[in-house]
């Protein structure tokens, strides 16, 4: 299994990431009168592009990235820190002040938001180096909290209104279970990140594991989201 898992987990993970984008354009058609649901579209373009860029690394030590190595971007922690842990943050943000009703939700959410972005971009101009060498618990751990706070807000709108009844129906639904969940499960792991760095290869198959668990359960949700909502329907539950 964990041969397995270290020949295979970039391409597994590709390959989910990849199905959902592709799924999106191929649908895209379907959700095209809709803002919100465009974003989440080029989101999902945007996370399989950001992703495999990311795996340049791989290209560095004997490959035509060579002239990398013994710079700062032999490690690729800059780079999922700025595409994903604080981009993707700032964009579910954005993405559900557009989906949510409540004036002061919204209100929230975009300072929650606003003062994250600050925050993370002073906390790595305070610690640059270790920008490039490691990620961040405390930008994690924020990104987490604001993920948490976008999904109970909206849960808490389906809950108040009458797409309760049909809630099933809704993309955004699918889309806001997903991350909670993903979120939820991997946010614990950042605080056990020094086993990662002194070698404790069990710890390191466990995070990989977890980590495709966790991306496998997000992916697919949102292919079969895309798949299995109509944005007409959804649109009038929201």
């Amino acid at each position: 299994m964990n041969d397995f898992l270290f020949d295979n987990y970039n391409y597994l993970t590709f390959f989910v990431e990849s199905l959902a984008a592709f799924t999106g354009i191929l649908l895209y058609k379907r959700y095209s009168l809709i803002k919100e649901y465009k974003w989440f579209i080029w989101f999902l373009i945007y996370l399989t592009i950001c992703d495999s860029a990311g795996k340049y690394v791989y290209l560095i030590y004997g490959g035509v990235l060579s002239f990398l190595e013994d710079t700062k971007f032999v490690y690729n922690y800059w780079w999922s820190t700025l595409f994903w842990k604080i981009g993707a943050v700032i964009f579910f943000v954005f993405y559900y002040v557009e989906v949510l009703n409540s004036t002061l939700f919204k209100k929230v959410l975009k300072f929650s938001g606003i003062t994250f972005l600050c925050f993370s971009l002073i906390y790595i101009v305070l610690n640059w180096e270790e920008y490039f060498v490691r990620s961040f618990p405390v930008i994690s751990v924020l990104g987490a909290l604001i993920i948490f706070m976008c999904t109970i807000f909206y849960f808490i709108e389906v809950l108040s209104s009458n797409s309760i009844l049909t809630f099933y129906k809704s993309l955004n639904f699918y889309v806001s279970t997903a991350i909670f969940i993903w979120w939820l499960i991997i946010t614990p792991l950042v605080f056990y990140d020094l086993y990662h760095f002194n070698g404790d290869w069990n710890f390191i198959f466990l995070k990989w594991q977890i980590y495709l668990f966790a991306n496998l359960c997000m992916y697919f949700t949102f292919t079969f989201a895309l798949i299995y909502c109509k944005p007409e329907e959804t649109k009038v539950l929201e």
